[in-house]
């Protein structure tokens, strides 16, 4: 399995490395751009990504625009369905407008809110079928 871990800042990267890393490979970008970027190389490869956990808040390039390109891509790419890419937003913020705009604006599959339960984090992905 291949995940990319999405996420400005260094501690929320390792932790979800750490839980991430005995199911599979972890790929880690610190913005939505190089995020982006990887999704994209992945996608043309043939091991894309299985999960995508992005951060809504980042500079530049938020976690939500960038969702919205990744769909974008698979699109583009023919990809639908069951077949899209399983994406966990996550947020320091629980805010109810981040949670709508992530479900239903830009199709996120999961929202958590940091920092990260490493048990509630295992049960979501369990759920979407990633492990």
């Amino acid at each position: 399995m291949r995940f990319l871990i999405v996420e400005d800042e260094l501690t929320s990267q390792q932790i979800l490395s750490e839980i991430l890393e005995p199911y599979g490979k972890c790929d880690v970008a610190s913005n939505g751009i190089d995020g982006i970027k990887l999704f994209e190389e992945a996608s043309k490869s043939e091991n894309p990504y299985q999960l995508v956990c992005m951060d809504i808040m980042m500079p530049g390039l938020d976690g939500q625009q960038a969702l919205t390109r990744i769909r974008e891509i698979e699109k583009d790419n023919g990809v639908r369905g069951p077949q899209k890419v399983r994406v966990v937003m996550t947020t320091a913020l629980e805010d109810q407008k981040n949670v709508i705009e992530a479900f239903y604006k830009g199709g996120a599959s999961a929202y958590m809110v940091k920092p990260i339960d490493k048990q509630q984090f295992m049960k979501e992905i369990a759920k979407l079928g990633v492990i």
